[in-house]
């Protein structure tokens, strides 16, 4: 008899989470998958759907919970009798968990997407219901599944199951992530880049916790040094409209490095495009946009936050948070090779693509996770 699961998830907006349990859903063949959005269908909702997956959505309002429509969630879990029902992130964590649990689901993973937990990175509430969590998590998950080694570090801190906690790093699809010459070619030629042009991309939303204003210090830095470039910045918020971020370009002397691209839905393609990715960002868990990269044959620079590191592994490329005179400095370190050495940057390229397929491919990461939910 085919295996059920229930996820239960706070949204399917776009976002690392939400891509991931798509992927999963869609890649694991041997399981019968239903989703439970608690608030809308969002970005991966139909697309879920039409491919075959049973969707509901609850419709809440994060910032005011309803009990109507948590017992219609109770309801919801037991009329689909599941096998397992797995969390992601906190909100899911707390409310799915504890319906899983009323519903008499025995085997409830938790998931866990966060890596920084500290006044000023994340917001009060997000806190509150962590550690709310941390005091549930000797009773209501089987296990919890961490996406990074940092995270997995950062919740036993706090007060978390420490012996529940456990990693499973997130997998790409290698057949959408892999190296395409012609549909970079494509993209910059939408953008007005040639094709000698040495362009650096950052594909992400506008967040604080991004740290745009990091990369782009950095990068008047790198223009210091009289390194030519092109940087785009890609992802919601990131486009001429923000008037804020405009200001800070004009302000670096930068208006006529950077060009804001705005929210775009062909990623592999824009991966492609770009020489060098840069992550800014000031937090992260495990991050996509990294791994992504790489797998198109696209080196990465990044802050060492997260599992970062473990994603990029090399050092060299890897810089304090926060420090933009650091990241600016290997930025050039690249750049000048980039421009000194293309079988150095043709090597540099290849080695990327293969640490993806090798480390964190997307038949590795549904492995994992149904070996977990299916055990004994």
């Amino acid at each position: 008899m085919t295996k059920k699961v229930v996820h239960i998830i706070t949204g399917l907006n776009d976002g690392g989470a939400e891509g991931v349990l798509t992927r999963l859903c869609l890649h694991s063949k041997e399981v019968r998958h239903v989703v439970i959005s608690l608030m809308d269908e969002g970005k991966y909702g139909s697309l879920l759907a039409e491919s075959g997956v049973a969707v509901h959505c609850l419709g809440m309002n994060p910032g005011k919970p309803s009990m109507v429509r948590f017992f219609r969630l109770i309801r919801l879990i037991r009329a689909e009798q599941p096998d397992v029902v797995q969390t992601w992130m906190y909100h899911a964590d707390l409310l799915g968990g504890i319906a899983a649990r009323l519903a008499g689901v025995r085997r409830v993973f938790w998931g866990i997407r966060h890596s920084t937990l500290e006044k000023g990175k994340s917001k009060r509430s997000t806190i509150m219901i962590a550690r709310l969590c941390a005091f549930l998590s000797g009773w209501v998950p089987e296990e919890i599944i961490c996406c990074a080694n940092k995270a997995r570090d950062v919740h036993a801190a706090i007060g978390y199951s420490a012996r529940k906690l456990s990693v499973i790093p997130n997998g790409y699809d290698l057949s959408r992530f892999r190296p395409d010459t012609c549909a970079g070619a494509r993209v910059r030629a939408e953008l007005g880049l040639g094709a000698d042009d040495f362009i650096i991309g950052n594909v992400g939303r506008f967040d604080p916790l991004k740290d745009h204003s990091n990369l782009l210090q950095a990068l008047a830095w790198v223009a210091e040094c009289e390194v030519p470039f092109h940087c785009a910045l890609i992802g919601k918020g990131l486009s001429p409209d923000n008037t804020g971020l405009v200001k800070q370009i004009a302000e670096l002397g930068l208006q006529d490095n950077v060009l804001l691209v705005g929210q775009r839905s062909d990623i592999p393609a824009v991966m492609n495009a770009l020489d060098l990715h840069v992550l800014s960002s000031l937090s992260e868990g495990f991050p996509n946009v990294l791994a992504e990269a790489m797998a198109c044959g696209t080196p990465c620079v990044s802050t060492d936050v997260g599992d970062a590191l473990e994603i990029v592994g090399d050092e060299g490329a890897c810089c304090p948070a926060r420090d933009p005179r650091a990241l600016g400095d290997v930025i050039t370190r690249l750049a000048q090779e980039w421009q000194q050495s293309s079988s150095a940057w043709q090597a540099r390229k290849v080695a990327s693509s293969r640490r993806i397929a090798e480390k964190f491919s997307l038949a590795a990461m549904t492995e994992a996770y149904e070996a977990r939910w299916f055990r004994g």
